[in-house]
This record gives C-alpha cells, structure tokens and sequence, in this order.
C-alpha cells in the first residue's frame, strides 16, 4: 500500500508539516498521552497558531494543531471538543452513513463499538487553569488499518477503519478533513459561544452519564 501525498489541501490559515513515523513523532503510546507529539509540533518550523504536525503513515492517521488561546486554560479546554466534533463530522462525511461513531469518555473514539483512536490535548507544563497558556495543541490518532498479522476476532474491542468499510481512507485525507471541519467548529465557537460545541460532543458520548467528569461540560 502506497503512502499518501505529503501536500495537504489545506486552507491557508493552516502551516502543515509532514513527520516521520519513526523518529521525530513517536506517537500517543505513553504514560502521558500524546505529550510526544506535541513535543514534536514544538520542534517543527513553527509559524504560531495554525502550525500542522501530521504522521504519513499507512497504518495510522495522527495529527496536531498548535492554537493560542486568548482566554484563560480553564475556558481553552474545550478545543478538545472542538478537534472531537472535528473529527466525527470529518470521518463521517469519509466513511459509510452507517456505521456508528462516538465518544467514549475522556478520549476514546469508538468506530462500530470498538476502540479505534483517541483524542490529544496538550499544554505547557505547570499551567495555571485561570492563566491564559503560551500554546494549546490538539489532535488526534486514529488506526486505519490493523496489522497484517492480526486475526478478525482475536481483540474484538479494537477495530480500524479499514474494517469498518472506510475503503481507501489515507492520513492525507482524513487529517486534511479533520482541519477543515476544526477551523469551522472554532468559527462557530468564536461567534456563537460553547453551547452548541458541548452540545455536539455530548450528543456523541456512548455514556451520556460520564459528562459530569469532564469539566469541558460542567
């Protein structure tokens, strides 16, 4: 399987660039989740707000933007909703109508009932919530493909994309997607308020209960 092009089609408020899968982004797999790609956006030829770090992989999408939020931590969270509503209304606008599509609390993405990615946010180390933070970035993993050596059945808690009927469905793509509908849901977040963006992600909760642990919905 061919990777995908490493020019995005982007809008231009957007300064991607292309990492490598091995070596200057290692991925979410840690102990503080998604904090290595966030290392890596910071490393990257930064232009400010807008600055794109993305994997070219076959097996997996991953992205993150870098934001500069102009109100306090505490308020700035809710971008991670934001990139969560980014990211359903780009996989569903890409894949089959029917599949479902959720949340599962704080940042599993659940494609079919199965774990299938995960959301990121990040920030500068020791932050105070009412300061207003140097940087935000958010972003997210999804799995396109399982490995060739998995066998259907053997985990049936974890699925891909590819398995759920997202034939062809490239990084390139997705993560091109996945910032047109983010710049959109900040538009809508400017000059309509965090109603409508908390509303969206809590329609999209597998368990509705949960949204009293998560301060974004407080």
């Amino acid at each position: 399987m061919a990777l995908p092009s490493r020019i995005l089609d982007l809008p231009g408020v957007f300064a991607p660039h292309a990492l490598r899968e091995a070596g200057d982004a290692p991925g979410f797999a840690l102990a503080e989740p998604g904090f290595a790609l966030a290392e890596a956006v910071a490393r990257a030829p930064r232009e400010g707000a807008g600055t794109l770090a993305w994997i070219c992989s076959a097996a997996r999408a991953e992205a993150a933007v870098v934001l500069e939020p102009e109100m306090p931590l505490r308020e700035a969270r809710l971008a991670r909703l934001v990139a969560g509503n980014a990211l359903i209304d780009a996989l569903g606008a890409l894949g089959p109508p029917e599949v479902p599509l959720a949340w599962r609390w704080p940042d599993g993405l659940l494609v079919n009932g199965a774990d299938c990615g995960r959301l990121l946010l990040a920030v500068p180390p020791g932050s105070a919530e009412a300061a207003v933070p140097e940087w935000l970035v958010v972003g997210f993993a999804v799995t396109l493909a399982l490995p060739a050596c998995h066998e259907p059945g053997h985990a049936p808690d974890r699925t891909s994309l590819a398995e759920e009927g997202f034939a062809g469905l490239d990084a390139a793509t997705l993560t091109a997607a996945w910032a047109r509908h983010l710049m959109a849901g900040l538009d809508r977040w400017a000059a309509e308020g965090r109603r409508r963006a908390q509303a969206d992600f809590q329609a999209r909760l597998a368990d509705p209960g949960t949204t009293s642990l998560w301060p974004e919905l407080a």
